[in-house]
């Protein structure tokens, strides 16, 4: 796939359990750069040393923390020049305020802002045949259907256009977004 000339970076979001690290798998095998999702990682290092930050405990801090992982991903990626794809991005974070009913930091909303992909967004809707809870995802499937409502929203705000991936076998989930980017990076 040829590089983007601009706006290489890609993001792809939803509620939980939608697919979204099965087909970041399908597509970095095509040979495509993946950001990994903050919020998993975050979640398992504060479990790991009892930290104070996750959805059970300092909601605020978490999010603190998932904003500077995803600054610095977002940084990794740009110095790297090639199409890159995140596991969520940083207007994920305004949904996720939204979700939790704290007011959204200035910092926040300018870092959105700031900090920019590619208009393209590609969003999961939730599929309750594939959902499933784990030792990070806690949430129930009602959840995962307001996250979702709450990312569209997020990006719709942030003058994204989302893209919704339909629920299909990984193969042509991941040739659907493989056929976005193309459209969305002309030579």
């Amino acid at each position: 796939m040829l590089p983007c000339r601009t706006h290489n970076l890609f993001v792809v979001t939803g509620g939980p359990g939608a697919g979204k690290t099965t087909l970041l798998e399908a597509l970095q095998r095509t040979g495509l750069a993946v950001a990994p999702e903050a919020g998993r990682a975050i979640i398992r290092a504060q479990r790991a040393i009892d930290g104070p930050a996750g959805h059970d405990r300092n909601q605020a801090l978490y999010a603190e923390l998932m904003l500077s992982w995803e600054l610095r991903s977002y940084e990794a990626a740009r110095a790297a020049g090639d199409i890159h794809l995140f596991d969520r991005g940083i207007p994920d974070l305004i949904g996720y305020f939204r979700l939790i009913g704290l007011p959204l930091p200035l910092h926040m909303r300018k870092a959105a802002d700031m900090f920019r992909y590619n208009k393209t967004v590609f969003i999961l809707p939730p599929w309750p045949e594939i959902y499933v809870q784990d030792d990070e995802r806690k949430q129930t499937f009602g959840e995962a259907e307001r996250t979702y409502e709450s990312m569209r929203a997020a990006y719709e705000e942030a003058d994204y256009t989302p893209v919704h991936v339909p629920p299909a076998p990984v193969e042509e989930r991941r040739d659907f977004v493989l056929a976005a980017i193309e459209a969305a990076c002309p030579p």
